[in-house]
């Protein structure tokens, strides 16, 4: 069974920064791309980040030049590095991957998801 598992969240002061990992466990053969999701009270979930297996990445046009997404495929982890944090940036934040696994008789690609990390920036 595949688990992704966020951790890193927390309260921080406006102009902060936080770092977020997403480790994912289970039987994975490949992770294709992975992303990082938000979603603040009363709002929809939107795309944070995202980054390719080959390393491609793009940004929401809200947290570009202040996140960067990275990934360590030996270690089957992303991670959001939040700089320059503003209250907008205040919502609940989800890992998403896109990735082959194995259930015993069948080989199939799924999007699987964490369980979501609170991050508030407020003074």
């Amino acid at each position: 069974q595949v688990q992704l598992v966020e951790s890193g969240g927390g309260l921080v002061q406006p102009g902060g920064s936080l770092r977020l990992s997403c480790a994912s466990s289970g039987i994975i053969l490949s992770i294709n791309a992975m992303g990082w999701y938000r979603q603040a009270p009363g709002k929809e979930r939107e795309l944070v980040a995202h980054i390719t297996s080959g390393g491609r990445t793009n940004f929401a046009d809200s947290v570009k030049g202040r996140f960067t997404i990275s990934r360590d495929n030996d270690k089957n982890t992303v991670y959001l590095q939040m700089n320059s944090l503003k209250p907008e940036d205040t919502a609940d934040y989800y890992c998403n991957a896109d990735l082959v696994t194995n259930s015993g008789t069948y080989v199939y690609t799924g999007s699987y998801w964490g369980q979501g990390t609170q991050v508030t920036v407020s003074s």
